[in-house]
């Protein structure tokens, strides 16, 4: 799914400018928080590291738009993932900007999530004991793509559109 050219949400930006369309970019990236995993501009790709999604209890936050967004990210954990992309017009006098945001969902690893009723003691299973329980989880968690976020790929590219016409 990611590294693919994003269906729609793309807008014309009439620059040859290269540096303002990228720097314009990363300025609206980090007004929502995000941090810039890596930056080709060879490929003429932005991508940001994961940002776990706000819950109803931080609007301060902006990755999470709209009520279901807020309740989801306070119910589950979330994370989402920018990808912008530039490309040259055919004419070489603009740039199409397009804008792709990837969600995805936490699955924790555990005893009690792989099966109803496995949180029981089992004899068939030796008791593990965990020494640190307060240091964190003991085994990394999983993250399960579930697909683009439209809402926050429609906001940022409004806000590109606004940093683009000053």
């Amino acid at each position: 799914m990611r590294g693919q050219q994003p269906i729609g949400g793309a807008i014309y930006v009439a620059t040859t400018n290269d540096e303002v369309v990228w720097e314009r970019a990363i300025d609206v990236l980090h007004e929502f928080n995000f941090e810039i995993e890596r930056e080709n501009r060879l490929a003429k790709v932005i991508r940001t590291a994961p940002k776990v999604g706000a819950s109803i209890f931080e609007p301060w936050h902006k990755d999470a738009v709209g009520f279901e967004n807020r309740i989801e990210g306070t119910l589950q954990s979330v994370r989402r993932i920018v990808e912008v992309s530039f490309q040259l017009d055919d004419q070489g006098r603009g740039y199409v900007v397009s804008v792709a945001a990837y969600k995805e969902i936490e699955d924790l690893p555990g005893v009690a999530a792989n099966s109803p009723g496995a949180a029981t003691f089992q004899e068939s299973m030796p008791l593990s004991v965990d020494l640190d329980p307060v240091v964190g989880q003991t085994s990394p968690s999983l993250w399960i793509p579930v697909g683009r976020d439209p809402l926050l790929e429609q906001t940022l590219l409004a806000k590109l559109r606004a940093a683009y016409s000053y």
